[in-house]
């Protein structure tokens, strides 16, 4: 076995990795400041909890042991409603809002305060893939809301579409390869046994929800995996599929920053409220609910 993958450090390895005196090493474990065991009088310390407890020393993203300074910018998957709130909170942050996988991919070399992501995994949405990738770090995902995803098709439905299985030789919006629908989208043809080929997929790509509905208010696609609220707002037809889970992982560090704090407060106003009743396809009710919490 390499050292490295032995599950325990001794204490020469920990005062080593931690640049100390093993005598600061016996007392820090004395005291209970370090996590570790002993076997037959001798100290051992789990790799696994001693990274953690690493880690949970920090108070944000850190370069050369300093927090950064977090460009004020939301990342991942694009919303209609948050788009919105952005703009009508006051709080002066930005968005670049470029897919889930590409957001979390730049969370995870600060570029932005939070990323927005609705990642379908097998027995839920987005936290295994955050605990995968932020495991020991010091972000919290939390709930933004839970929205119905499905067919946007023209008005009164002249085609009849009806299930994935009807798109079937049909012209069919598609997104960037990294954003979330796009992927359901594709898991969706598998189950129906389908292939890519079997649908038209346009070449044009649409990098938002709000472009994938006008591709099909122009005409320009006889359909769209999208947001019931994009169906709404552009009087189109809509054939709900499922309901899928969009949440926010936010820096610890960020969450009490007074931009996401303006951000979170106008989150919890009547304004906010009516705004999602009024796009439709959104349940808020859990907004707020914390599904993962890193080290």
């Amino acid at each position: 076995m390499n050292l490295s993958d032995d599950p325990y450090l001794t204490t020469r390895e920990l005062a080593e990795l931690l640049r100390i005196k093993e005598r600061k090493v016996y007392d820090m474990a004395t005291h209970g400041d370090v996590p570790c065991v002993r076997v037959v009088g001798k100290l051992l310390f789990p790799r696994s909890e001693i990274m953690q407890w690493i880690a949970a020393s920090r108070s944000g993203p850190q370069a050369n042991g300093a927090p950064m300074v977090l460009p004020p910018t939301v990342l991942g998957s694009h919303d209609p409603l948050l788009d919105w709130a952005l703009r009508e909170s006051g709080s002066a942050l930005a968005a670049f809002m470029d897919g889930s996988a590409d957001g979390l991919r730049r969370m995870a070399v600060n570029e932005g305060v939070a990323c927005g992501t609705h990642l379908h995994e097998a027995d839920g949405w987005n936290v295994n893939t955050v605990s995968e990738q932020f495991e020991h770090q010091p972000v919290v995902l939390v709930e933004f809301a839970k929205r119905v995803r499905g067919l946007i098709v023209a008005a009164g439905n002249p085609l009849q579409l009806s299930d994935v299985a009807s798109l079937a030789g049909h012209r069919v919006a598609r997104r960037q390869d990294n954003a979330a629908s796009q992927q359901l989208f594709e898991h969706l043809l598998g189950k129906a046994e389908m292939t890519n080929d079997a649908v038209q997929m346009v070449e044009d790509c649409a990098r938002t929800e709000d472009e994938l509905g006008m591709q099909v208010f122009d005409g320009r696609v006889d359909a769209a995996f999208g947001l019931a609220s994009v169906a709404s707002r552009l009087r189109l037809e809509f054939v709900p599929l499922l309901e899928e889970r969009f949440d926010l992982l936010v820096w610890r560090q960020a969450w009490f920053e007074p931009a996401f704090q303006h951000l979170l407060t106008f989150m919890q106003s009547e304004a906010f409220r009516n705004k999602a009743a009024s796009l439709g396809g959104y349940d808020i009710s859990s907004l707020g609910k914390v599904h993962f919490n890193g080290r």
